[in-house]
């Protein structure tokens, strides 16, 4: 089947370079077969009019947690360290597969609005993990039209234990209840992603699994290395936190006698097709050796600012030829999954670092929330252009509108003006998904109101679980202030106006 998008503008290729006047973009199943002068010839299958519209590479929104959509606005200025437990419950909240479907639709549906045609979910599926669950999450962006890779969090030490001091901080009857909980060993979570990773691979399928061991504090070695032999085995992407706060580089000085990169370059960890999310404390060498061993760093401005993790020293990645891709976080951390406003961010924030003439730029910004993203997920051949052979994953902006009027730039306005109100035509793997702003697979009112219905019957359940957590929050407390007090390389990229 064909479609044709007729007259429109476009930003083209790899670089987003505006094409010289409008065109026509034929689409033939997923591909995009061809990319002419307006009117060239006559379009074939379905036509859509594209006189008022700017066509783009859909954004690829790299990391964002479905599991924290009914934590939205529940908590502020808090930093990570003591805001993460919230969203991890001391005990389980019992949630139906359809409550687990729902909060997934939270982000799909944003993500979706807001430009994203694919979106990396790291989902938290502990103490235990219900296969029916799991399935509900692929479920709901099937049903959506996007594109996905979910990752189950994995880990295999305590939550709590990921950070220094406990023993010391934490009083004894209540390291006992919290090591007693139980837990999933590695082998039984091995066991169950490795079968995704064989039913859900990405080659094969639109909504697919990625690996996505939490972060190196919280897995031990043998765990670590476990997973990443799994996802070199089965070729699959893989996503991992490290780095986004001066605590964890604290931490990994104190575990591992190093920083938490030098750590996994020790180990034999680092590999392509790999993304560190946030990378914000960094040094020169470790920036080293992401480039030597072609790791990526997953830039996600909206929660770094809100939990006040800092800013990641993006030019100075670039330079050395690190890939960066871009995303949004969870709900939890940030009130959503707007990638629009991921990418305005990052494009702006990092004019407060160095001299003007290594700022970067909307065309560096909107690279990374594009082919950035693409190449990070080994990518970078199918997605991430508007380009002959590529998959049509594509956004259409409406041009008619005040962020693009009047028109000097496309690109330079669709990253410092463009909203998702102006997201008006999405199309993933060649079908349409949203046009005229509405969603075309799923009844978007009739889901918000069934989340609403939820949400009233769960909130006083994620209230009751925030006042359990409250026991802990003083010794999290305690260890994050000590750890703010001791030394990191002096060389670290200011990540804070201090530190």
């Amino acid at each position: 089947m064909k479609t044709t998008i007729v007259n429109c503008h476009a930003l083209l290729g790899e670089t987003a370079t505006p094409a010289p006047g409008p065109v026509d973009i034929e689409i033939d199943g997923r591909l995009i077969a061809d990319i002419r002068p307006a009117g060239a010839r006559a379009p074939e299958g379905e036509v859509i009019d594209g006189r008022r519209m700017l066509v783009a590479a859909g954004l690829i929104n790299g990391h964002h947690h479905s599991h924290e959509g009914f934590y939205k606005g529940r908590k502020d200025n808090l930093p990570l360290e003591l805001w993460m437990n919230y969203v991890r419950p001391l005990k389980p909240i019992e949630f139906s597969a359809r409550d687990i479907y729902l909060r997934t639709m939270i982000g799909a549906i944003e993500a979706v609005r807001s430009g994203t045609t694919t979106i990396s979910d790291d989902t938290n599926q502990s103490p235990r993990i219900r296969p029916e669950h799991v399935e509900q999450v692929f479920q709901a962006y099937e049903d959506i039209g996007i594109r996905a890779n979910v990752g189950i969090t994995l880990f295999d030490k305590p939550f709590f234990r990921a950070v220094p001091f406990v023993d010391e901080e934490f009083p004894k009857e209540l390291l006992a209840e919290l090591d007693g909980t139980p837990m999933y060993s590695g082998a039984e979570l091995l066991d169950f992603v490795t079968g995704l990773a064989r039913t859900r691979h990405p080659s094969t399928n639109r909504v697919s699994y990625i690996a996505a061991p939490s972060a190196p504090q919280r897995c031990t070695e043998d765990f670590l290395m476990a997973v990443r032999r799994m996802a070199d085995d089965y070729d699959l992407p893989l996503m991992i936190h490290v780095q986004e706060t001066r605590m964890q580089v604290v931490t990994g000085q104190l575990f591992y006698g190093s920083t938490m990169i030098e750590y996994l370059d020790r180990i034999g960890f680092m590999k392509p097709k790999t993304a560190f999310i946030h990378g914000i404390w960094l040094n020169p060498r470790e920036i080293e050796i992401m480039a030597r061993t072609g790791v990526t760093i997953q830039h996600n401005p909206p929660s770094n600012l809100k939990v006040g993790s800092g800013l990641a020293p993006i030019r100075a990645l670039l330079k050395a030829g690190v890939n960066v891709s871009m995303g949004t976080d969870g709900c939890g951390s940030i009130e959503g999954t707007d990638m629009q406003n991921a990418l305005y961010l990052s494009a702006l924030l990092q004019k407060l670092r160095g001299d003007h003439t290594e700022w970067v730029g909307a065309d560096e910004a909107f690279h990374a929330a594009t082919m950035g993203g693409a190449r990070a997920l080994g990518r970078e051949k199918e997605l991430g252009a508007v380009e002959v052979g590529r998959i049509a994953d594509l956004v259409g902006y409406k041009l008619d509108s005040i962020p693009f009027t009047p028109l000097n730039n496309p690109l330079q306005q669709l990253v410092y003006s463009a909203s998702r109100a102006e997201v008006d035509l999405v199309m993933v793997d060649g079908a349409v998904i949203e046009k005229d702003g509405k969603l075309t697979r799923i009844d978007e009112a009739a889901i918000l109101d069934e989340i609403a219905e939820a949400h009233a019957r769960i909130a006083p359940l994620l209230t009751e679980s925030e006042k359990d957590v409250e026991r802990i929050s003083p010794h999290y407390e305690r260890i994050f202030r000590r750890c703010q007090c001791m030394e990191i390389a002096a060389d670290t990229f200011p990540a804070r106006l201090s530190h």
